[in-house]
Parts: structure tokens; C-alpha cells; sequence
């Protein structure tokens, strides 16, 4: 009896280790993720990039550019509402890191396998458009306020095509359980025959609702000066800004490849011998890949044009997913 007590201690402590860990490795992710986008960027521009930071290619490069932030001086205007001002980064941090608590790294790999998994994921990932309102509204500035309007309009634009193209997704594989979802993809991941639109919408969506370029309205640096985060410095400008972006990058890569590629299954059976988070973080980070190549080679568009892509082209598409994915499920074709 307690042999068996300290077996079910020591295997919670351990499960306890590793999802602590999970949440703990995302500031370093960040800054990989930030130097690849940088040698990305660069190599796609026929420039080196950074060079001399950490001596080998630059690799402490995004390493620098923090310390570079620990020192500089928090500044705050007269007329801000300080209390929700300094909130403001702990609210864009935190709703782009609570997406990672039901993604699952491996069969078991995940911090909480919960049955509405798929719905808990989309609603937390839209916490940080709160953060960005109040950014703007707390700045006692109107172009950051202007740039926190444009980021809410432009969420309640792209978020319906997101949830609908993940809804389609979940009736292909009838149930909310990320873990569930990535098991009904054992033989082929639901982007390369069952979704593919579904795939291509949810990826525009995606890549909206972390404004990124070409939907980065609302932080358009030659128009609104970093829209909602004009007046933040230091160190609430690196996280509210900076790390939070990377990190609900981060997230949407790890839930589309979830949602479409399956995740931490293998793609062939035949290779099952590479194990589960390893097929997860090659998914990951080719979508991340995609994001970063989309960044550099699209202009940024119009608001305008921002809202017709979203009302007339991804949300009638999502519809016809919808309807198509219904009625070959009632038919027994998928």
C-alpha cells in the first residue's frame, strides 16, 4: 500500500514537472522563434542578418535586444490610467500562454486533456485582444486608441472564419478533444483530404488574429506607430508586445498543426519510431515557417480590404465547409 502511494506521489510530481516546464520553456521559445524570423527575413532579403552577437551568426542576437529592454526606463504619461496601463502585458501574455494548457505533445503529453479542449483553445486564444483594448484606452492617446479599435474589429472579423473552419474539424472527427482530434488523423492528417480548405482558412484566420503582416493593421507601424502599444516602453513593451506575439504565434502553429497535420502523430506509419513531440515541434515549426514567409513576401492590406477578405471570401468559404463536411459525414463518405 505505500509502495503503491509513493509510486502514484512520484508519477504526479513528475507529470507536475514536465507540464510546469511546458509553460516555462515559451520565453525561450520566443526567443528562437525571433532570431529564425530574423535569419529568415534576412536570408529571403540576399542579406546576412544579425552577425555578431553571441560571435557564431549572431544566435544571441533576440538574447541582446531583452537585455536591451531591462534597461531602458518604464515611462508612463501624465494623463494614464496607470492600474490597467501595467496590466496590460500580463493580459496579452497570459491569454496567448493558456493555449498551450490542451495541446497535446503526445498521446499523454498534455497539461490538460479536457472534452471541450478545441473550445476552451479559441476562446482564450481571443483574451489578448482584451489586453490590446485596454492598451489603447488606458494610453490616454488617440492613435493608440485607434489602434486598439482596429484590432477589435479586426478580431470580431477573423475569429468567426477561425472557429468555423476548427468547427468543420471537430465534426470530421466528432469530438472537442484536441487528443482526440489528433488520433482520427492515424493515416492521414485531415489538411491533405478531408480539409484542405478548412486548413487554408483557419490559417488566414490565424494569421489575422495574431496581426501578422498582410493583417498587422493594428499595430501598422508607417500609419498608427505600433498602434495600441504607442506609449509602452521597457520591459511592458517587450512582453505586451514583442513576446506576446510570438508567443500566440507560437500557439496558433502548435493548434492548427493539431487540428490539421495531427499533431504528435506520425504522418506514415511506418516511421511511428520517431516519437510523438518530436513529429509535433517538425509540424510546428513549418507552419511557424509559413507564417514567417508569408510576413516577408505579402504588402499589408487596406482596412478595407482587411474586412472584404474576411466578410466575403473566408466567411462564405467557411459556410460551404461547413455544409460539405455535414453532409458528406450524414452520407458516410469521410
Amino acid at each position: 500500500m505505500v509502495t503503491t502511494l509513493h509510486h502514484i506521489l512520484a508519477n504526479s510530481i513528475v507529470l507536475l514537472a514536465l507540464k510546469l516546464g511546458i509553460l516555462l520553456l515559451l520565453l525561450p521559445a520566443t526567443l528562437v522563434v525571433g532570431y529564425v524570423e530574423l535569419k529568415v527575413m534576412a536570408h529571403m532579403q540576399h542579406r546576412l542578418g544579425p552577425m555578431y552577437a553571441g560571435a557564431y551568426h549572431g544566435w544571441a542576437q533576440t538574447l541582446a535586444d531583452g537585455l536591451k529592454f531591462i534597461q531602458k526606463e518604464d515611462i508612463m504619461a501624465a494623463a494614464t490610467d496607470r492600474t490597467v496601463f501595467s496590466m496590460v502585458p500580463y493580459i496579452t501574455m497570459l491569454g496567448a500562454a493558456l493555449t498551450f494548457v490542451v495541446i497535446p505533445f503526445s498521446r499523454h503529453g498534455v497539461i490538460a486533456n479536457l472534452d471541450i479542449g478545441l473550445f476552451y483553445a479559441l476562446a482564450v486564444s481571443s483574451i489578448s485582444v482584451i489586453g490590446v483594448l485596454a492598451a489603447g484606452w488606458a494610453s490616454a492617446n488617440k492613435y493608440s486608441l485607434m489602434g486598439g479599435l482596429r484590432a477589435a474589429a479586426q478580431l470580431i472579423a477573423y475569429e468567426l472564419p477561425l472557429v468555423l473552419a476548427a468547427a468543420a474539424v471537430a465534426m470530421q472527427a466528432g469530438s472537442l478533444s484536441l487528443v482526440s482530434i489528433a488520433e482520427a488523423q492515424r493515416y492521414v492528417p485531415f489538411a491533405l483530404w478531408a480539409q484542405p480548405l478548412g486548413f487554408l482558412i483557419f490559417l488566414a484566420a490565424a494569421t489575422a488574429e495574431v496581426s501578422r503582416t498582410p493583417f498587422d493593421m493594428p499595430v501598422a507601424e508607417a500609419e498608427i506607430i505600433t498602434g495600441a502599444f504607442t506609449e509602452y516602453s521597457a520591459m511592458k513593451f517587450a512582453f505586451g508586445l514583442f513576446a506576446a506575439e510570438y508567443i500566440a504565434m507560437i500557439g496558433m502553429s502548435a493548434l492548427a498543426a493539431t487540428l490539421f497535420l495531427g499533431g504528435y502523430v506520425p504522418l506514415l506509419p511506418q516511421l511511428r519510431f520517431v516519437p510523438g513531440p518530436v513529429w509535433f515541434l517538425i509540424k510546428t515549426g513549418l507552419l511557424i515557417f509559413l507564417l514567417i514567409w508569408i510576413r516577408w513576401t505579402f504588402p499589408r492590406l487596406r482596412e478595407d480590404q482587411l474586412q472584404k477578405f474576411a466578410w466575403k471570401v473566408l466567411i462564405p468559404l467557411s459556410l460551404v465547409n461547413i455544409f460539405v463536411t455535414g453532409a458528406l459525414k450524414l452520407a458516410h463518405w469521410t
